[in-house]
């Protein structure tokens, strides 16, 4: 008897740490490594960032998503791709001469500089884009439960200007630099902005 008190003096401690660490896992945050250079300057490849599952997701959060069944090219169905959401559902997103309108208000872009907003932006609108790329939902605005997304450098980016729009449910959770990161305006760029 005093030995099995012994065993789970050690075992029940271990045993909840790990059930609570899968709490938090599943329901919380997770920690996620960026692939590819499609959020540079905000998001370097390879870099590992967080996940907070319950944020809410707002204009110009940066965001993690399930791509199967979203971007055709994506065949596993656990790929994720970490992109910055520029519409909403509703909204109308239009680009033109290297500006992003949404809603027809240009959107204030001093997150990504001069040349990552203009090389490979080019003029379009959604429902051009819907014609262009064949999308299977055929419309002008932003549709409900789903957003716009946009990687930060536009010219190597695979985003829904390609693909279409990103279903709600298939969001993992909002992206967050973590505070030990030591460049503050990556933080800001990342965490803070998004309204």
């Amino acid at each position: 008897m005093k030995t099995f008190k012994n065993i789970m003096s050690w075992v029940l401690p271990i045993v909840v740490g790990l059930l609570i660490a899968m709490v938090i896992r599943h329901f919380v945050f997770t920690m996620v490594r960026v692939d590819g250079p499609s959020m540079e300057p905000n998001l370097e490849n390879s870099e590992r960032v967080a996940v907070v599952k319950p944020a809410k997701v707002k204009h110009l959060s940066v965001i993690v998503f399930y791509a199967h069944n979203v971007d055709p090219d994506a065949h596993s169905k656990t790929v994720k791709y970490v992109k910055r959401v520029i519409g909403m559902p509703g909204d109308t997103i239009s680009s033109r001469d290297g500006k992003l309108y949404v809603n027809g208000k240009a959107l204030n872009e001093k997150f990504i500089s001069q040349f990552e907003r203009t090389q490979g932006t080019g003029n379009w609108d959604l429902g051009g884009l819907t014609d262009k790329y064949g999308w299977t939902v055929k419309t002008t605005r932003v549709p409900k439960n789903s957003y716009f997304v946009l990687g930060d450098h536009r010219s190597v980016s695979n985003d829904s200007r390609y693909w279409g729009f990103v279903p709600a449910k298939k969001v993992l959770g909002v992206v967050k630099v973590p505070f030990w990161d030591t460049n503050a305006k990556k933080r800001r760029n990342v965490n803070s902005i998004s309204y």
